[in-house]
């Protein structure tokens, strides 16, 4: 049977012989579709069709003077690599708000044997949907690579490309509440009810400032708080209260999308609601270029909040027996909707919890746990804890509170710029994250049937191998099994991989080094180090994976070198998916790695290979 990769190659080479010459007029339409359609290779700086200067100006002023012809900040340091200026720039690689301000940047600098964040040639600097129909129309008519840039935190790289046209939509960060809105389309027909209305630019902080802080709601998003909107609802998106709320994609009430065609579209249930399935979930910059969403909102608890404590094991046996109680524990007293995040086991034989709680005061939180620590206490020759565990609840309203959070010693790191707004928070928790070159990222979700009793020996078994070789941790939020019926009701809606539903939780297993990239001395990635990494991380997840029957992933967090990918992020999903896309993408203008019908182009997404 020919692999996956061999066939891609056979593709590849057979198509050489028949690439057309990079050529300016449209792109042939699906319902002329024939051998030219089938093998297309897009434009790049040199080629004879790359547009003239006269043609980059005229999209200039068609996006009122917002075109940028990119240079990567990084340029500089190139020459003078031990320059104060480079110094001062990698410093602010660690600044997620500085980055997410850089055209030329993005949130994951790269990853080994991947991919390295490469600036495009041009990008326009949305400010409205006509900047972005603009956009999309001008890369169609000249056959250009495509690439969409919100948050721009995507570890796949899917929001960067050498030689693409970038649409960079940081500008579009308007927030709108409303008290009773309804769909396009569905009045009549689905009753109204509260909701937001975000910009595609929108990050989660600030969301979650507008919604919780000053309104009084709740919003599903993204637990990282400086995640783009539009990219994590593509994608299925997971908050730290997703097992009381769902996913955020589930919460979608309605999109509007730039199409392949250059149309404006609305998608809700009443109104394209293939295209609006699809977007729940069916991973970012595959369809089009959502440019707003509109997410139902929710009553706030009284109470949101968090539990922290670490947990040493003296020996090898002693760890077992902790991972063993940790997942008696859970299955007993955490695997309900009140508890989200996430704990860690390591080859250090260290139990991390940090764990966030909703609906609960402090004094019903630390009573759940006690029994856990209970257990804990009496075997001190065994088990000893960096410190006393802590449990703390907030008013609800105040949990993403900016002016809260920063008189709370290690929650927050802010944006240390000149003239930053105030609420320029971010967890500190996620400062690692900042910058970071990827040495390798894998997932898969565990099925809520290993928390039965006559399974907890296996997981807790393969959970202490896997530790072994790399540090893992267990992300609860991550999966719907033990969420409300509505929650699921919603999931079962949408594009995700149906294993979401029946699992407890996503183990990740990721390693990472500092901001780098080839070609700056003193800055460049640690290759033998990072391959090394790779290949433990790698071998922890191989320990976990027989815990699965079929292997389900989540498309955000995943491994960039996932075989059977379609499989592992949709599931059951991607042939519906396929179908989206051809209805609203026929000649693929759309391409991110490993995105839907990314099987029909290279690696790169410049060369479109003949049908098998």
């Amino acid at each position: 049977m020919i692999s996956v990769a061999r066939r891609r190659l056979l593709q590849w080479f057979g198509a050489i012989p028949f690439l057309p010459a990079c050529t300016s007029r449209p792109s042939v339409p699906a319902h002329a579709a024939g051998a030219e359609a089938q093998v297309l290779r897009r434009c790049r700086p040199g080629d004879p069709a790359w547009p003239s200067a006269a043609s980059w100006e005229g999209l200039n002023r068609a996006v009122g003077g917002h075109l940028i012809k990119v240079q990567s900040p990084l340029s500089a340091c190139v020459p003078a690599p031990d320059a104060a200026s480079c110094t001062d720039l990698f410093r602010e690689l660690k600044n997620p708000y500085y980055i997410g301000d850089q055209v030329g940047l993005t949130q994951t600098s790269g990853w080994v044997d991947a991919w390295t964040s490469t600036p495009s040639a041009y990008a326009v600097a949305a400010r409205g949907v006509e900047d972005v129909v603009a956009a999309v129309n001008f890369a169609r008519e000249n056959r250009l690579r495509l690439v969409v840039k919100g948050g721009g935190h995507s570890y796949q790289g899917t929001s960067n490309a050498a030689d693409s046209l970038l649409i960079w939509t940081r500008a579009m960060g308007e927030i709108t509440l409303h008290d009773a809105f309804i769909g396009s389309g569905c009045a009549g027909k689905l009753d109204s009810q509260p909701a937001v209305s975000i910009g595609a630019g929108a990050i989660w902080m600030h969301v979650y400032d507008a919604v919780t802080t000053k309104g009084g709601r709740y919003v599903q998003g993204g637990g990282c708080a400086t995640v783009g909107v539009a990219g994590l609802i593509q994608s299925g998106g997971f908050g730290s209260f997703s097992k009381n709320y769902g996913m955020a994609a589930a919460s979608l009430l309605e999109a509007e999308i730039v199409t392949a065609s250059g149309a404006v579209q609305i998608a809700n249930a009443c109104t394209n609601p293939e295209l609006f399935w699809g977007i729940k979930g069916g991973g970012g910059g595959s369809l089009g270029v959502v440019t707003r969403v509109t997410l139902k909102t929710h009553a706030l608890p009284e109470f949101l909040g968090a539990v922290f404590a670490t947990i040493k094991a003296g020996s090898d046996g002693a760890y077992r027996r902790l991972i063993a109680e940790f997942v008696r524990f859970y299955r007993e007293s955490l695997f309900n909707s009140h508890w989200g995040e996430s704990v860690s086991f390591g080859p250090d034989n260290t139990l991390h919890i940090g764990m966030v709680f909703h609906g609960l005061s402090r004094e019903q939180a630390a009573a759940v746990w006690q029994p856990f620590f209970d257990w804990i206490t009496p075997a001190a020759q065994d088990f000893k804890s960096a410190s006393n565990p802590v449990i703390v609840a907030v008013p609800a309203q105040r949990f993403w509170d900016a002016e809260n959070l920063r008189k709370i010693p290690d929650a927050v790191l802010a944006d240390d710029r000149p003239g930053a707004p105030a609420g320029n928070v971010f967890w500190a928790g996620n400062l690692g994250e900042a910058g970071w070159f990827l040495h390798g990222y894998q997932s898969a979700w565990l099925p809520a049937s290993l928390l039965d009793l006559e399974q907890q020996r296996r997981l807790t078994e393969a959970l202490f191998v896997s530790s072994r070789r790399w540090k893992i941790a267990l992300h609860f939020n991550k999966g719907l099994a033990g969420a409300p019926a509505d929650a699921l009701s919603a999931a079962r809606d949408t594009a995700m991989n149906p294993a979401v539903l029946d699992a407890f939780a996503l183990v990740i297993t990721a390693g990472e080094g500092p901001p780098a990239f080839p070609g700056i001395a003193g800055h460049e990635p640690d290759l033998v180090g990072a391959r090394r990494d790779a290949a433990a991380i790698d071998r922890a997840m191989k320990a976990l994976l027989p815990l699965v029957t079929r292997h389900g992933s989540y498309v955000s967090e995943s491994n960039y070198f996932e075989s059977d990918w379609s499989e592992s992020f949709w599931g059951s999903n991607y042939t519906r998916l396929r179908r989206v896309k051809k209805t609203y993408d026929p000649d693929g203008l759309f391409f991110v790695h490993h995105g839907v019908g990314s099987e029909d182009w290279s690696d790169d997404g410049f060369t479109r290979l003949p049908s098998p």
